[in-house]
């Protein structure tokens, strides 16, 4: 059986925030028969319980949403317990935590830090370019009880990285943005681009073009190498490209050549492909019904990881392919549905060629600090 990791939404869409962008706030319609939608013991248990009796060299658990804290302090702990109930006898288990930092207290802190759960927290830059998108249900700005948040996560000693959406509020500000994240000490950045359309497959406000994406990735590159930060500063999408480049090792989804890498499950059960397509028509089974074996065997999800592999033409004469693997399909599925399509960001090509240079050495230097410590 081919590992997997879990990627689970206790608390499905729901969240305490109402960010402009967010791509999973109206998942909520697919349970309207509830406002407040929650991970049930028996779900729970059946889930962690029929997972970690698979054979896995590392038993993976990813809590995000919506907002997972929502669930509560108690929650996190039931999993735990059942983790240990569960598990076999020398049994490795991960657990990391999605969140928006805002509603972290001490009781929460403490109980990650005593588990080691790795911590992502969204971090869009200063307030006024975090603010501009990320605000509570009310209205409101979300900045400052999020730094509360990470200073909590920092005094109880929590492992913990920064996700920054990169989106028209701040694509023309990477230098900006990493400096401010260095400065406020934190060390492992993880960029991802904001690519949204509407129902006529227009790309929203928020969204941000081939050439701003790479600009943005080029600007904290060159601020990266400026300042001598290769040895201090993890930036995700470049210490993948050096995995690869170094050990030949994917270690991003988005950069594989299949897209069955692992399941989402939803807060009663339901089990998708793809954090981007928890969609009616993906749907591939429930826990309370399905294996792990079922599901990943399914013709669906075959079809479904399938799809990465049958990129554009021009892919397939594009020297940095192997870098993409013709991007993630979600940049690619936004017109005909088709993975023909090329990707919205189908000129990061261009990105690598302009730091290949610098990046050679950044192989050098990260593959030297990986094998002294």
């Amino acid at each position: 059986m081919k590992p997997f990791p879990l990627l689970i939404k206790p608390a499905s869409a729901d969240c305490n925030l109402h960010c402009e962008y967010c791509f999973y706030l109206d998942r909520n319609t697919l349970y309207p028969d509830s406002n407040r939608h929650r991970m049930s013991d028996e779900v729970l248990e059946l889930m962690i319980s029929g997972y970690l009796a698979t054979p896995q060299p590392q038993y993976i658990f990813n809590w995000q949403g919506g907002e997972p804290t929502l669930m509560g302090t108690d929650f996190f702990q039931k999993v735990v317990q059942l983790q240990q109930e569960y598990g076999k006898r020398g049994a490795v288990v991960s657990n990391s935590l999605q969140t928006n930092a805002t509603m972290i207290d001490g009781k929460l802190a403490e109980f990650l830090a005593r588990y080691k759960f790795l911590v992502g927290v969204s971090l869009d830059g200063p307030a006024d370019i975090h603010d501009r998108y990320r605000i509570t249900v009310k209205g409101h700005s979300s900045h400052s009880d999020v730094r509360k948040g990470v200073e909590c996560l920092k005094r109880n000693k929590v492992e913990f990285n920064i996700l920054t959406l990169v989106t028209a509020a701040n694509v023309r500000k990477g230098r900006e943005v990493y400096c401010y994240l260095r400065e406020m000490g934190f060390y492992y950045h993880q960029y991802i681009p904001c690519v949204e359309f509407n129902r006529n497959n227009e790309p929203k406000p928020f969204t941000v073009s081939a050439d701003e994406w790479g600009n943005f990735l080029c600007e904290i590159f060159d601020e990266w190498v400026r300042r001598d930060d290769m040895r201090k500063v993890s930036i995700r999408l470049f210490d993948s490209i050096i995995m690869l480049m170094v050990e030949g090792i994917y270690n991003e989804c988005d950069m594989g050549r299949n897209c069955c890498q692992y399941f989402v499950v939803e807060y009663n059960g339901d089990v998708f492909p793809c954090d981007f397509y928890v969609e009616p028509e993906k749907k591939l089974g429930n826990i309370r019904n399905d294996s792990w074996e079922k599901l990943q065997k399914s013709p669906a999800y075959l079809t479904f990881g399938q799809q990465k592999t049958a990129w554009n033409n021009k892919c397939s004469q594009c020297e940095y392919l192997l870098y993409c693997s013709g991007d993630c399909l979600k940049h690619r599925l936004y017109r005909d549905k088709h993975p023909e399509e090329l990707s919205w960001l189908y000129r990061l090509e261009t990105i690598l060629q302009a730091f290949n240079p610098d990046l050679q050495e950044a192989c050098f230097l990260n593959h030297q600090r990986e094998t002294t410590t």
